[in-house]
């Protein structure tokens, strides 16, 4: 006697579409209640929705949590999210879930610090084309932020998990870790980000950050410091130094750039430095641009009109007018 076994049916192209447009109906449902009044069935809803499998309900039920600000509903926020642990490249594929809900605890000033911490720590290798991709920086540069609330922890606590944040192999982790460790403020902070700037990073857009933060915290006395590196042999931090330096609005930072502009020969170089000088709106800097404009080369002049009119300024347009007539 032979047996015949027959492999089970995979759901067809038509279930898989029906499948996803009543997910996509849910979803829009949840959606629809971030913006209404909410009663008992609609709580219930929401609470349903963060026990779904489905990591994007999950998602969207943390959003309503977070719109209508449910702290009664933040004991399941926190079931939903030890769950979503569970396997996460299945349970959670992309951190869409664990995301929603640290975003939602951060909105609701929740000050624990564990859910936090936990999504810091953690990496979600899954698998694409040709190896394995990190899905969880976001999720985890949203939780180094929401440290900085946390009550539970010392200060000296905290800065170690942004330490550890600092050299996260993630761009995007190491610019929030920066960010938070501004926020955190104090001489601590100060330093930290003084030794990050003369160890340097791999990004030049979290050098970018650290300049900012320096500026932000130590304002004048940063400035000498970030100023170095309008001299740097990488183009692309040199170019981070001078947005800073512009952005801000330091009259200290006015003088570095147009010091380093008189000195440098170099015509991308002295463009960025244009265009850093008009978005630090000082009176200075304007001057200096309108001068640039009478006297300067054809294309210093265009750079420096194009910076001047990002000001929205009747009156300064009124003088690069003037200035452009008085160069003809």
């Amino acid at each position: 006697m032979s047996l015949c076994l027959t492999a089970p049916a995979r759901p067809s192209s038509a279930h898989k579409i029906q499948r996803v447009a009543k997910l996509e109906q849910r979803m829009e449902q949840l959606r629809r209640l971030r913006t209404v009044p909410l009663d008992e069935s609609g709580v219930a809803l929401v609470r349903k929705a963060l026990q779904d499998h489905a990591n994007l309900i999950v998602a969207e039920g943390a959003k309503v949590v977070a719109a209508h600000q449910l702290t009664a509903l933040i004991p399941d926020l926190l079931s939903a999210f030890d769950r979503l642990f569970e396997s996460p490249v299945k349970s959670d594929p992309k951190c869409f879930g664990k995301l929603a809900i640290v975003q939602a605890l951060t909105r609701m000033d929740y000050s624990e610090a564990a859910p936090f911490i936990r999504a810091a720590r953690h990496v979600q290798k899954e698998p694409i084309y040709g190896g394995h991709e990190d899905t969880a920086l976001t999720l985890r540069g949203a939780s180094v932020l929401a440290l900085v609330a946390s009550t539970d922890m010392g200060r000296t606590e905290i800065f170690r998990e942004l330490v550890e944040a600092l050299v996260d192999r993630g761009d995007p982790v190491r610019i929030d870790a920066v960010r938070a460790i501004a926020q955190m403020s104090g001489d601590e902070a100060s330093l930290l980000l003084r030794l990050k700037a003369r160890i340097g990073d791999s990004s030049s857009s979290v050098t970018g950050q650290v300049f900012d933060a320096l500026l932000s915290l130590d304002r004048e006395k940063a400035v000498t410091l970030v100023a170095e590196f309008l001299n740097s042999s990488d183009e692309e931090v040199r170019d981070e130094a001078a947005f800073a330096l512009g952005s801000s609005r330091l009259p200290q930072g006015v003088q570095a750039l147009i010091d380093a502009w008189n000195r440098s020969k170099d015509r991308e170089f002295r463009d960025v430095i244009i265009r850093s000088l008009g978005a630090s709106r000082w009176p200075a800097a304007i001057e200096f641009l309108l001068v640039i404009i009478r006297t300067g080369l054809g294309h210093e002049m265009t750079t420096a009109i194009e910076a001047l009119k990002t000001l929205e300024s009747v009156e300064i347009q009124s003088q690069v007018e003037q200035a452009k007539k008085a160069r003809s």
